[in-house]
């Protein structure tokens, strides 16, 4: 692909508006574009960052076995009548009337559908446990939304339900979630910390907040210093197991602000390893047993028993990732960003200097383009005519990691190539190919 022919609308400056890291960028690379107020069009740039991320949810999911589904975004009221959250969830929900004048509403949450699926469809103890899983727009009409895709009223999540036979098993649900959720964060370069939260209108007295930490971020955080070193890597999903990584991770203090307990802080935590700071929420998982079968009739038969299913709901706000991880690696004073190479909207950049009616230098990145292409490497020449420090400074926005640049000193055997904020190196393309290669595995 070429610079000059892709949809990049570069700002030259910061947008006033905007008040935060990952606003500022999003908006000055022309990632997003504001359609109304906390509504937002994704633009290539921005959707490729999205949908890299959308693809190592669904990965994770489907590795703990977690089935995907997809539910609509618009809702029968009727359900949620069914729930009694219909009037309680307040004017966060969008409600409207179709021409038949029946109420509906744009969903802000599936548990209700959800349930409504299970009912009609699992009917035996025998079947379960059964994990769903969609990802799928939400809308949720804020008074003041802010920040960007960060605070917005339509976002694109990833929401799954559990259901078992026993609080015992849907524990089991719920670790296999807690470990997916790390091993999620993990592979896009996120040092995400669980932390005990208050459940909210979804219900229930057990929930756990997975938290990066961010100046800006809006959830006041209090933890012990020493769950930074909890190591999750060798957790399998092994019942004990994942019990073994939970009372690992159990045993620091470490809550948000609604569960926040000064004395028990004070008591379990020495000084020393004390942290009060911000942090964003970049997932949410919840238990909370049988609230929603109750009310809607969810059950199954359990050796000749009518038994209530016990469920539990898990979400990750895959659009919000991409401001969190903005917020955790842009730094707004070099106007540096680095994408982790996972979600990276290109793997390289290739960097020619273009000489006025010379397109030597252009043709030899373009053998270098066709041979990273057959490669599968995603990568970007820029063609324009603009000098290699405007290039780089440009590229250094974009956040694409790695650059190759030709100079009109060009040498195959040693092409220069340089991580973003590192020195270069001067090595073939042969092993360009490789070292690319071995950043994508993750």
């Amino acid at each position: 692909m070429y610079f000059s022919k892709s949809f990049i609308p570069i700002l030259k400056n910061n947008p006033t508006e905007a008040k935060i890291k990952s606003h500022k960028l999003m908006l000055r690379t022309g990632m997003i574009k504001q359609s109304s107020a906390g509504i937002y069009s994704w633009l290539p740039l921005g959707f490729k960052v999205m949908k890299k991320i959308e693809n190592i949810v669904r990965e994770e999911q489907n590795r703990v076995g977690v089935q995907e589904i997809l539910m609509p975004t618009i809702q029968s009221s009727e359900i949620w009548k069914e729930s009694g959250r219909y009037e309680d969830y307040g004017e966060e929900m969008l409600r409207f009337k179709d021409r038949q004048n029946r109420e509906m509403l744009y969903g802000p949450t599936n548990e209700e559908l959800v349930t409504e699926i299970f009912r009609s469809s699992i009917k035996s103890y025998k079947s379960l446990p059964q994990l769903l899983y969609h990802i799928q727009w939400k809308f949720r009409d804020e008074l003041r939304p802010r920040f960007g895709i960060m605070r917005c009223r339509e976002f694109y999540m990833k929401d799954a339900y559990s259901f078992d036979i026993s609080d015992e098993e849907a524990n089991y649900s719920y670790n296999k979630f807690f470990i997916s959720y790390l091993n999620t964060f993990k592979r896009m370069e996120l040092s995400a910390i669980p932390m005990a939260a208050d459940t909210g209108p979804i219900g229930g007295n057990l929930s756990h907040e997975f938290i990066i930490l961010a100046d800006t971020g809006e959830s006041k955080i209090f933890t012990d210093k020493r769950i930074f070193e909890v190591d999750s890597t060798k957790t399998t999903i092994d019942k004990n197991s994942l019990i073994k990584l939970r009372n690992d991770y159990d045993k620091f203090y470490s809550v948000t602000d609604e569960k926040f307990n000064k004395v028990k802080f004070e008591t379990n935590v020495p000084e020393n390893f004390r942290l009060q700071t911000k942090g964003i929420e970049v997932g949410h998982i919840f238990y909370f047993g049988d609230k929603y079968s109750k009310s809607m009739n969810a059950s199954v038969d359990f050796n000749g028993k009518k038994e209530f299913v016990k469920m539990g709901s898990y979400g990750i706000g895959v659009s919000r990732l991409v401001g969190a991880i903005i917020e955790a690696k842009y730094d707004d004073t070099k106007e540096i960003m680095k994408w982790p190479m996972t979600v990276s909207p290109y793997d390289c950049c290739i960097l020619p200097i273009i000489n006025k009616n010379d397109n030597l230098n252009l043709e030899k990145a373009n053998n270098i383009y066709n041979a990273l292409i057959e490669n599968k490497i995603d990568v970007l020449i820029d063609d324009t005519e603009e000098n290699l420090s405007s290039k780089i400074k440009k590229f250094n926005l974009l956040g694409i990691p790695f650059q190759i640049i030709i100079g009109n000193n060009f040498n195959q055997q040693k092409i220069e190539f340089k991580e973003i904020n590192e020195e270069p190196k001067y090595i073939s393309l042969e092993n360009i190919i490789k070292i690319l290669k071995s950043k994508k595995i993750n």
